[in-house]
This record gives structure tokens, C-alpha cells and sequence, in this order.
């Protein structure tokens, strides 16, 4: 729905000789004054299962307002519900990113994508754009407003990206889901080049029931519930239990008095009662917290679960925490935080990248548009790929350098570009394979068959191991999942075939091909080698 507004607004703006007048100079809510002076209410106050049942069927109905505040609460009251967002949030913030051309560019496509990097990089509040984004994480949808455009050294940008809270929104349903300002009539449709709008399902479903949120609501109750009972254990605690007697007939003011006096002693440890009224201390209060403690762990591991995947890289137990599981976890974090950024890279390239590309004639069409991209790519990664590559292209596998260049993250040089390269090796420093096989030349050249038998002789025994190898290496890499596993199965194979053995043939065949030119060059001029 927002592509589609945008790429009309586009075709019309783009008709027009004076772009200026296609763009909102100020944000569409400026003058929307119920909504800037709308004070959060705090639902989560006196939150019992009925009330909660009640906000959540609320929202299903058409009124998130109080899902909305309840969500910004647990947020607000919950340090654990905050740091665990933090660091998913934060991962996709500590991300570089990159605007790259769209496939097969042309030179000017790749000018444009350039010119658009740093029309980005020239974005002050790009970064608290970037993370104001990712509370759709946890909330199913994140509006960002636009402070209106203007220009800048003749560049058109936006004058500010203002988050705006999705309390000031309504979802309707229809086809298409829609977010729109809360208003009459359905709701106020959101401006053209005026918003970022991200949204971010944790499941399938409307909006409203997708949210992350949703599923930390339940943990969030039970685990206020939990400390509550937890304090008000602790405040009795170890405190001997006072009981007043009053003596028949006592009137109520004098009730009121030894109550007082029980309370003044609680927390005064001294206290004055009427007379011929008695103290008892009796045992005092016994109990054990182990109990709300464990609640509170689970529902800290539940919350850990559902937003970080796991629990073992939030804390640990001490008990089943191990390296080997915390890895684990730590992988499954990594696979949520590159799925964000792959979410929030798009929304930045649709509502953000491509209209200041259309604003400053970078493109023609979103199909051509350039993209925003976050850099995922892992250090390890480029090790396996450095170790795999080389021994597939020996195998005869024939890889496309771009595609090469693209799976490792690595750009293509630009005309004049210094490159990295292999230091050139002195000649007098042979290596010492090469120096071996050199070295059983002469005696080849004395006692071997001629060169044209050893050549065919090695090509025959070489020929079906080579083409075996091959057939097998190219079923084994249909058949894994990564890179590092082929390379961890590639050596089974052919076991039977020992690296000495890979050694001597390869030495043999050195020292046939040697003598096959050497007898080409003798024949060819029989003074060559005198």
C-alpha cells in the first residue's frame, strides 16, 4: 500500500517541471493538535488477568490505544523486557550498511548508487532513524514522519525523521491491511514522501495479534505478580509476630491505640499501649522465597526466549550453561538479527532511499532503484570461503567471480583502483615441492620410458580417479548445507588414497610433461640442448 501511493505520487511529481511542488514542506500531523497534546495513559497499573484479557480483546476489535500504552509500560517497568530488546534492536544498529546498484548496473547506475551514499551519509539523525525503526521488532509496526523536505546544496532531504508513537494509529482491514492517523471516517491516510513505515511480524496474522509484544504480555503479569508477593514476604520476614490482647469492654479508640502501638514496635522496635492491655511476641515469620524466585526465573527465561531465541546469552545458571549450548544460542541470535536488518533494509530502500533518488533524478523506476543494504557477512564466513573456493575451482567447478565477490562481501574495484595482490617470489626461492620433483627430472630423464609413454601412462591411471573425484565432489556439494561441511566431507571421498600417493603422481606427472617439452624443443632443433 505504501509502495503503491509512493510510486503514483512519483509519476505525477515527475511530470511536473518544478519538483518542489510534489513534496509536503511540513509533516502532515503539524497541525494535528489532538495528537501532540495526548497524554500515555498506564494500563498497567492494578493489571490483573481479567483487565489484560479485556486490552488485548480491545485492540482485536479495531482500539490498540490501550495495547499500545500497556506495551511502552512493560517496556518502561520491566529492566529485563528493556535489555533484551536492547541488544536485538541494537544488533541491526551496529551493523554497517552500504548502497549498492541494482544488478548488472550500468556505469550510470553505479554513479547514481554513489551519489546516494552520500546523500545518506549526509543524514545527521540517520542512526536514531535506523533504531527508532527496529521498535517494530517488538510491536508489529513503527511510523516514522518526515519533518517535511528541503533542500541542501541543491540536494533534496528530508528537514527531520520524527518517530511518532503507535498510539496515534489505527489499522484497517480491508484487502490490504492499512495503517493510518487516528481520525474519523476509518482513519486519516498517510501522506506520499511524508513516512517511513517499517512493520515487523514476530507470526503470522493481523498486525494488531503479530506483535512480539503479545507474547511477553502474559510472562509480564505473572512475574509483576511474583515480585509483589516476593517484597511483601521480605517486609515480614524475620520479624516475630505481635499480638495485642485488650481487655473486654476495651472501646475502639482504645483498639486503635494497641494497633498503633503493635505497628510502632514492627518498625520502631519500641512503642506505648494503654494499661492492662498485653504484648505477646510470638515465633518469628518462617518461610522460604525459593518459590517466587523460580517464577521470576521462568518468566525472565520466557521473555529471553521469545525475543532473543535463547537463554544462555541473556545469563546463566551456572548449572546446564555450557560454551558448546551458549554458541548455539548465540547463532540462532544471529540469524534473528540478520533477518531484522534484511526486513529494515527494505523499508529504508522503499520509503526513504527511493524517494530522495526520484527527488534527485538518481532513478527512473523502483526496479532500478538502488538498495540499502546492512554488511551480515561474518569474518568466519570469509575463511571458509577463502578455504573451499580454491580446491572447488582445482575440482574444475567453474565460478563466476561476481558471484564470488558478492558471497564474501567484497566490491567490485573501480577503474584505477589499487588492488591487493600477491607479492611476486623471487626465483632462486623455489618451493620445496617444486625443487623435489625437479629434483627426480634427471633421474626420470635417465631410466624412465619416453615422454610421450609417461604422459599417457599418467593420463590413464589419473584420468578415471580425477573423473570419479569429480562426479563425487559435485553430488557431495548438492547435497550439504554450508561450505565449512563440504570442506569437512571433502576427505572422504577417496580415503584410500594416501597424500604421499597424491604426492608421487603428481611428481610423475611434473616430470613427464618436463621431458615432453624438452623432446618437443629437441626435435624441433636438435642443437637446443647441447
Amino acid at each position: 500500500m505504501v509502495m503503491k501511493s509512493i510510486r503514483a505520487a512519483a509519476t505525477r511529481i515527475l511530470s511536473r517541471s518544478d519538483v518542489r511542488k510534489g513534496v509536503p514542506k511540513e509533516p502532515q500531523t503539524a497541525h494535528m493538535v489532538g495528537l501532540h497534546h495526548e497524554f500515555a495513559g498506564h494500563p498497567s497499573r492494578g493489571m490483573t488477568p481479567s483487565k489484560l484479557a479485556a486490552i488485548l480483546d480491545q485492540a482485536e476489535t479495531g482500539d490498540i490505544v490501550g495495547q499500545y500504552e500497556l506495551f511502552e509500560d512493560m517496556e518502561e517497568k520491566d529492566g529485563h523486557i528493556m535489555s533484551e530488546m536492547g541488544k536485538r534492536r541494537r544488533a541491526v544498529l551496529g551493523l554497517e550498511w552500504d548502497i549498492v546498484p541494482p544488478k548488472n548496473p550500468s556505469e550510470r547506475e553505479r554513479d547514481n548508487a554513489k551519489a546516494l551514499q552520500e546523500l545518506m551519509m549526509g543524514l545527521e539523525d540517520l542512526e536514531d532513524t535506523i533504531f527508532d525503526i527496529t521498535d517494530a521488532i517488538g510491536k508489529a509496526f513503527a511510523n516514522l514522519e518526515f519533518d517535511g523536505w528541503h533542500r541542501v546544496d541543491g540536494d533534496w532531504v528530508p528537514r527531520g525523521i520524527i518517530y511518532r508513537p503507535q498510539s496515534w494509529f489505527q489499522l484497517v482491514r480491508g484487502q490490504r491491511q492499512e495503517i493510518r492517523l487516528r481520525g474519523a471516517a476509518g482513519g486519516i491516510e498517510l501522506e506520499p514522501f511524508g513516512w517511513i513505515t517499517h512493520t515487523h511480524k514476530a507470526k503470522s496474522g493481523y498486525l494488531e495479534r503479530a506483535a512480539l509484544f503479545r507474547v511477553l504480555v502474559w510472562p509480564y503479569l505473572f512475574k509483576n505478580y511474583s515480585v509483589g508477593d516476593l517484597a511483601e514476604f521480605l517486609e515480614i520476614y524475620g520479624i516475630p509476630m505481635r499480638v495485642g490482647k485488650y481487655p473486654s469492654g476495651a472501646t475502639k479508640d482504645e483498639k486503635l491505640a494497641l494497633l498503633r502501638a503493635l505497628a510502632q514496635l514492627g518498625h520502631n522496635a519500641a512503642g506505648i499501649v494503654p494499661n492492662g492491655m498485653e504484648l505477646d511476641f510470638l515465633k518469628a515469620a518462617e518461610g522460604d522465597p525459593a518459590a517466587f524466585e523460580l517464577m521470576i526465573d521462568w518468566c525472565e527465561k520466557t521473555q529471553s526466549k521469545a525475543i532473543l531465541g535463547g537463554t544462555l546469552t541473556s545469563q546463566a545458571d551456572g548449572k546446564t550453561s555450557t560454551n558448546a549450548l551458549g554458541n548455539v544460542h548465540n547463532e540462532v541470535r544471529l540469524d534473528l538479527r540478520d533477518s531484522d536488518a534484511g526486513q529494515v533494509a527494505k523499508t529504508i530502500s522503499r520509503d526513504l532511499v527511493y524517494p530522495m533518488a526520484l527527488l534527485n533524478g538518481l532513478t527512473e523506476s523502483w526496479a532500478r532503484c538502488p538498495r540499502f543494504v546492512f554488511n551480515t557477512q561474518q569474518a568466519e564466513d570469509l575463511a571458509e570461503y577463502a578455504k573451499a573456493l580454491p580446491s572447488l575451482v582445482r575440482l574444475g567447478f567453474q565460478i563466476p567471480r561476481q558471484w564470488a565477490q558478492e558471497r564474501v562481501a567484497i566490491p567490485e574495484p573501480e577503474d584505477g583502483e589499487d588492488i591487493l595482490a600477491m607479492p611476486s617470489r623471487p626465483a632462486a626461492r623455489e618451493r620445496p615441492a617444486v625443487a623435489s620433483a625437479a629434483a627426480q627430472h634427471s633421474t626420470l630423464e635417465e631410466t624412465s620410458a619416453p615422454p610421450e609413454q609417461m604422459l599417457e601412462r599418467t593420463r590413464e591411471a589419473l584420468q578415471p580417479i580425477t573423473d570419479r573425484w569429480i562426479d563425487q565432489a559435485r553430488a557431495l556439494l548438492n547435497d550439504v548445507e554450508s561450505l565449512e561441511e563440504f570442506r569437512s566431507r571433502l576427505v572422504e571421498l577417496y580415503p584410500q588414497m594416501t597424500l604421499d600417493q597424491y604426492a608421487d603422481a603428481l611428481a610423475e606427472a611434473m616430470a613427464a610433461s618436463h621431458l615432453a617439452g624438452r623432446n618437443e624443443v629437441t626435435e624441433e632443433s636438435p642443437d637446443a640442448l647441447s
